[in-house]
């Protein structure tokens, strides 16, 4: 089993990512419905798991963002691997608020990034890759220079791709949701004949809101 395999069974053992049945679906804040939900906040609670997800990251940076000199975490579950991975590098750290805030000195950047600095930014998740592009262009508006996003887990979604593409970021995962689901079903969490449909889901996630 490798690291990505690997990766993803520790979150399926842990409850991190739960794969309900198709009668019994989550319902995301977007609206859609859906048979999966990840919850990597989880992973902070055990200290072997959340080691191997820093390792992980160490090596995807080494390996694709060599470059880099700050490692940036997104609010709020992208900042304590961005604290145990830049440990790790010995690089300086830095985190994005989702907006700015509304007292004090109105700061969305929270430590210190100077202008032209190569900057990694760490998250937990990729869904839509909204939320993570609301960071990178936060911190372009700062001057930074964003090498690329690095995250836990994405559930695969083709507009994720599109989205990075048309702003010329480049993504990396350490599993996800293709890796995790013959897991899934070897492990038991979801029946062997379910296996397709879900397969579907990630090509079209609205397939089971329009019903």
């Amino acid at each position: 089993m490798n690291m990505s395999q690997e990766i993803a069974k520790k979150l399926l053992e842990i409850g991190a990512v739960d794969i309900r049945s198709m009668n019994d679906l989550f319902t995301w804040a977007s609206g859609i419905k859906s048979p999966i939900y990840c919850d990597n906040r989880l992973t902070m609670s055990y200290p072997e798991i959340r080691d191997m997800i820093a390792q992980g990251f160490e090596s995807i940076i080494r390996e694709n963002f060599s470059e880099a000199e700050v490692l940036v975490g997104t609010a709020t579950a992208g900042i304590p691997h961005a604290a145990w991975v830049s440990q790790k590098m010995n690089l300086p750290m830095a985190y994005v608020r989702s907006s700015a805030k509304g007292h004090g000195k109105g700061n969305q950047i929270e430590g210190l990034i100077r202008k032209g600095q190569k900057v990694v930014v760490i998250e937990d998740l990729l869904s839509t890759g909204g939320s993570s592009m609301k960071a990178v262009d936060a911190l372009k508006e700062a001057g930074a220079d964003v090498l690329g996003v690095v995250a836990i887990f994405t559930y695969g979604f083709d507009q994720v791709d599109q989205l990075f593409d048309e702003k010329g970021i480049p993504y990396k995962t350490l599993t996800n949701y293709g890796v995790l689901l013959p897991i899934a079903v070897k492990m038991g969490y979801i029946k062997a004949e379910d296996k397709s449909i879900l397969e579907k889901w990630s090509k079209d996630p609205y397939i089971f809101t329009k019903k």
